[in-house]
């Protein structure tokens, strides 16, 4: 029963649309061999290494023990055939087989372990800098909202980065704009490797990274305190969406409802 419903969501899951402003025709698909997730990792590696800072070492390609049990999300120019954008999944099974979540590599997440087996974990989400006018992201969104209404998942969770480059300071005062998005403390997990907020300025002016501001959109919820990621070195706030507080209007536009 399992391995027919991962199948059919291979299978249907194929968006296509076109950018507003006459742009590239892009498309979102499910990668289905080893060589569409090397070119998942090769744009991967160009942002992270390029745009974090990110230690990757001299490969070329960003990969961890985690992708070969995920699913790859990728967004291509249809005419070109180019991947600009990729977010990778790691449903609930794969991470029963893990034992894990990536996340747990960051956080104590004793407190949504009730969650597991009807939560779906994403990560390493970017898009290339040519295709961040929202378009490319909006079909990473909408492949999202199919892969899980056809899995039958009904939460999602995932960290959204920020560049420590100046310091932190961006980091921890963005931390203090999200307050008010808090989880309520059964639903908040704990860095292991925490930022140092207190050492740091929390008044700089810094607009939400847009990957936060989809998932306060949607009405996701910010788990606790950002993660130290000295590998990246970036800030990770983790984030849960749940199907049943999503706000209706996003729900619809994207299909997750």
């Amino acid at each position: 029963m399992l391995m027919n419903a991962l199948r059919d969501v291979h299978q249907a899951l194929y968006l296509k649309a076109s950018s507003k402003d006459a742009g590239p025709s892009l498309e979102v698909v499910l990668a289905k061999t080893p060589e569409e997730v090397l070119e998942a990792q090769r744009l991967r590696f160009a942002i992270f290494s390029e745009e974090y800072g990110a230690a990757l070492g001299n490969t070329g390609i960003d990969q961890d023990v985690f992708d070969r049990y995920c699913d790859h999300l990728l967004v291509r120019n249809a005419d070109t055939g180019e991947v600009v954008g990729t977010y990778r999944i790691l449903p609930p099974h794969a991470a029963a087989q893990l034992k894990c979540w990536y996340s747990e590599t960051e956080f104590f997440m004793n407190r949504i372990e009730r969650l597991r087996k009807s939560t779906v974990e994403v990560g390493r989400s970017c898009v290339h800098p040519d295709y961040r006018n929202g378009s490319a992201i909006m079909l990473l969104w909408s492949g999202l909202a199919q892969y899980m209404k056809l899995g039958g998942y009904q939460h999602l969770i995932g960290c959204a980065s920020v560049s420590l480059r100046d310091g932190g300071h961006q980091a921890a005062s963005l931390f203090k704009q999200l307050e008010p998005h808090l989880a309520e403390a059964s639903l908040q997990v704990f860095p292991k490797n925490r930022l140092p907020i207190e050492k740091l300025q929390c008044d700089v002016e810094i607009e939400p990274p847009p990957l936060v501001k989809g998932y306060l959109r949607l009405g996701a919820v910010v788990c606790g305190e950002p993660a130290w990621d000295p590998d990246f070195n970036t800030a990770d706030f983790m984030m849960l969406l749940s199907i049943d507080k999503m706000n209706p209007r996003y729900a619809r536009h994207f299909g997750f409802i």
